[in-house]
This record gives C-alpha cells, structure tokens and sequence, in this order.
C-alpha cells in the first residue's frame, strides 16, 4: 500500500539559511521522530520518498511551499500533519496537508515572489517595471553551471508595486524560469538584498491544482 500525501509548508526566519539538501535532512529526522511510517528508495542508503516542488534559493523565505512524501500506511491526513508539527524546528511550520493520487506529482507552474521596497523608492520601481514588462528581451548573464547569457522575457508573467514592496510573478517550465534576484537586479534593487532585505517566496501554483480550479 502506498499513500501519498502533499504538505504546503513555511521554511523562514534562521531556517532560510539553510540549504536544501540540509532542509532534505531535516524533513528525514522529522519524519523518523514522528513515528511515520514512510516509504523508502532503494539501495544501499535507503532515504524517504521526499519531492519537493521547487527547491528554495538559499536566503529566501518560502511562505508556502510544496513537499510530497509516501507512506506505507492509511493514516489520517490531519494525524499526519499534527506529528510533523510536533518535530518541526523552529521556523518550519506545516500549513495544510492533503491526500493525492500515488502517480501524482507536483509540477509548478508559477512562482511567486516579493521584496519590501522604501516607500520613497517606489515611485521609480513602477516605471522600472513598466519598462522591463515592455521589453521584447530581457538578457542577463549566469555563470552556472557555465557561463552562458539567458533571455529571462519570457518567464516574467508580471511586475506589481503594492504599497510597501515589489512583487514578481515568474512562470517556471520543464525547461528553466527566471530567477527572482535576477530580477530584482533589472529593477535595480540589488542594494535591498545586499543590505538585507529578506526575498520571500509567497506562493508556488501547480499544474494539477490549477487544471482542478479552472475545471470547476
């Protein structure tokens, strides 16, 4: 029997500081501390079956990210969430938990982002960003996993300037998105991250959920 389950958690404050493979980690213990039962991969180091959604850039705050994990038992959805919670760290908080189809997997579509913004700064970013939605291109340069420049036009679906911050939509595919900081340094707001200006993730839609809402 394999159930499995889809967890929308937080991950902020010191934990933004952590990398996603100790985030992996920590998942695991909590999972073994829980008592739950949970599906392993094989091999010769058998770990849980874990996917998450869209790994988080290291400093950035998720407010609600995804996680996908199998059990081996039928075990209530709410009792599920409840003993996770009890072994989160701080700055990990279980949100809402559901029970999904086993060949079911999370594939997101939009990511979602924000950064608070001076208020004597925003006047200028809404002209920076009516200029960047109005470019045909928008070509930047990275240097990983080797140096090669990327048009990122095409995976920002918009630019909001709300009362205090900067909000950025970005479409994510099987192919590559944009990344949010580079964004951020179009607008030119790389001083706010470099000073410490924390990037929050708000919010990661997914293929099948979307499907679900629009079918309805």
């Amino acid at each position: 029997m394999v159930c499995k389950f889809r967890i929308r958690f937080q991950k902020t404050g010191h934990l933004r500081l952590v990398s996603h493979h100790d985030l992996m980690r920590a998942f695991e213990r909590m999972l073994r501390r829980a008592g739950l039962p949970f599906r392993s991969t094989s091999g010769f180091h058998p770990k849980p079956r874990l996917v998450f959604a869209l790994s988080l850039p290291l400093g950035v705050a998720g407010l609600d990210e995804v996680v996908e994990l199998e059990l081996t038992e039928d075990l209530p959805a709410d009792q599920v969430l409840a003993r996770l919670h009890q072994q989160a760290p701080a700055g990990l908080e279980m949100l809402a938990i559901d029970c999904i189809p086993p060949n079911t997997t999370a594939q997101v579509c939009r990511a979602m982002y924000r950064l608070a913004v001076p208020e004597q700064r925003l006047t200028a970013l809404v002209e920076s960003c009516a200029l960047l939605l109005a470019q045909p291109e928008c070509w930047i340069e990275r240097r990983r996993p080797e140096l090669r420049k990327v048009d990122i036009r095409p995976y920002i679906l918009d630019l909001r300037v709300a009362v205090d911050a900067l909000e950025i939509d970005l479409r994510v595919t099987p192919t590559g998105s944009a990344r949010a900081d580079e964004v951020v340094e179009q607008l030119n707001c790389r001083d706010l991250l470099d000073a410490g200006t924390v990037l929050e993730r708000t919010k990661l839609d997914l293929i099948d959920e979307q499907i679900l809402v629009n079918s309805q």
